[in-house]
């Protein structure tokens, strides 16, 4: 594995403990030879995990919509820094560049990429793994709602066993390593639910 996305937010938080967590995650990936490929930005969690990664001699690739580059967000420091020319063309070229994804603390923009890169997954679009690093237990409702929709009948088993959840980064990297995409594709109307 030679890149991760990591989605993240352009906030930092409540408190100092998810710049801290991002920080140590972009550390953590250069000291394993792994480039951080990130949403472009010199702010929030975003700026730490990218300051982390170049601190400890990292790799990031920084890819960041005009209309926030001309807002002067854009982290100036980065290895690559590319200016897409909005956020479709940002989630593409993010999503070409990584070879896993990994989703940090963040608002709905960190969500909404989260959301449809693993859709992309479960329909094929990729074979890349997702995951989410459950940093302070942030994530811990919205998989406990993950686990709603997939007893309600909405979100497939296989699909929801593509999100890769844990509190650890070596245990997560693991997981991404050893991971298979399911032979389960998608269709219109299955038979029973998460069939």
């Amino acid at each position: 594995m030679l890149s991760i996305c990591v989605f993240s937010g352009s906030s930092h938080g409540r408190g100092e403990r998810y710049l801290h967590h991002a920080e140590q995650l972009g550390a953590a990936l250069a000291a394993r030879g792994i480039a951080v490929v990130y949403g472009g930005a010199r702010v929030g969690t975003m700026g730490a995990l990218a300051d982390g990664a170049l601190r400890a001699g990292g790799r990031v690739v920084g890819v960041i919509p005009r209309s926030l580059y001309e807002w002067e967000v854009a982290h100036e420091g980065l290895t690559e820094l590319h200016i897409a020319e909005d956020l479709h063309q940002r989630k593409a070229l993010m999503a070409e560049r990584a070879d896993a994804f990994i989703a940090l603390p963040g608002g709905s923009g960190t969500l909404e990429e989260l959301f449809e890169i693993w859709t992309w997954g479960q329909i094929g679009l990729h074979t890349k793994p997702v995951g989410l690093l459950d940093v302070a237990d942030y994530f811990t409702p919205l998989v406990a709602f993950l686990d709603h929709m997939t007893g309600e009948g909405f979100l497939h088993q296989p699909h929801r066993d593509m999100l890769i959840v844990e509190t650890d980064l070596d245990v997560l990297l693991e997981r991404f390593a050893a991971y298979q995409p399911p032979e389960y594709v998608w269709r219109e109307n299955p038979t029973e639910p998460g069939e």
